[in-house]
């Protein structure tokens, strides 16, 4: 471990003519200051995922590297920044150092934690917490679409190791977990931030067209944004989100 950063690291131990692997975290004990190990997480042996991964060695070793990345990036120090600051006009390799603290909160609401271990039994090639992190920032920094926040990717100092077309596979599982993780964060904002004040809601109303000619009992015609003169459906969101803002600005 050099200069405080927190590092993570693919273990193998040999088990008979098996190889068993786990995800370590090493660190010097302040007392001894002799270097220890810690169990981050238990994979298996490597035998067991030759049908998932055509080398699982170098696959959990990328996962090793990520889990370090997004770590020393949670653990970040409070970052001071001049609004009125004059910025350069050259952003060819400009980077986004703001997202830390989003960061910050995804990681406090466990969602890396829940997308890795709801993926361990998926056959994906990619890390599917690695595609909702790109998802969120993007969102909240750089509304757009899937491919827009695709090719905005290099802004970041996360590695996102993925194809634009592993980010579309993606979206099919996300959508298997709608329900599910709309309870992961419910339960996690009231563990992190306490009870939340609803008596102040924010209701924010949008639209989405249709590009068929016909109504039906769900979209009906009716002024959209978009100005088409196609069925369109009308979606209102309410929420509170003077808890989790408060909070983050401390």
């Amino acid at each position: 471990m050099k200069g405080g950063a927190y590092i993570v690291y693919l273990k193998q131990n040999k088990v008979g003519n098996r190889t068993h692997m786990i995800i370590a975290h090493g660190y010097k004990d302040k007392e001894t200051k002799r270097t220890r190990k810690k169990t981050i997480r238990t994979i298996g042996y490597v035998d067991e995922f030759l049908d998932k991964y055509p080398d699982p060695v170098a696959h959990f070793k990328q996962v090793a590297r990520q889990t370090t990345e997004e770590e020393n990036i949670r653990r970040k120090v409070n970052l001071t920044i001049d609004m009125n600051e004059v910025l350069p006009e050259c952003t060819c390799n400009r980077k986004n150092l703001g997202y830390a603290a989003i960061l910050k909160v995804y990681y406090d609401l466990k969602l890396d934690q829940y997308f890795n271990n709801n993926a361990r039994e998926r056959n994906f090639e990619f890390s599917a917490n690695s595609v909702m992190t790109l998802l969120v920032v993007s969102r909240l920094l750089s509304p757009g679409s899937k491919i827009r926040a695709y090719e905005g990717r290099g802004r970041y100092f996360e590695r996102f190791d993925f194809s634009a077309a592993d980010m579309y596979r993606a979206l099919s599982y996300f959508a298997t977990l709608a329900d599910d993780v709309q309870r992961h964060i419910n339960e996690q904002v009231t563990a992190c931030y306490g009870p939340r004040d609803t008596k102040t809601i924010y209701y924010d109303v949008t639209n989405y067209y249709f590009e068929i000619d016909q109504e039906d009992e769900l979209r009906k015609k009716g002024f959209g944004k978009e100005h088409r003169n196609t069925p369109i459906v009308q979606m209102g969101l309410a929420g509170e989100i003077k808890g989790i803002v408060g909070d983050a600005k401390k």
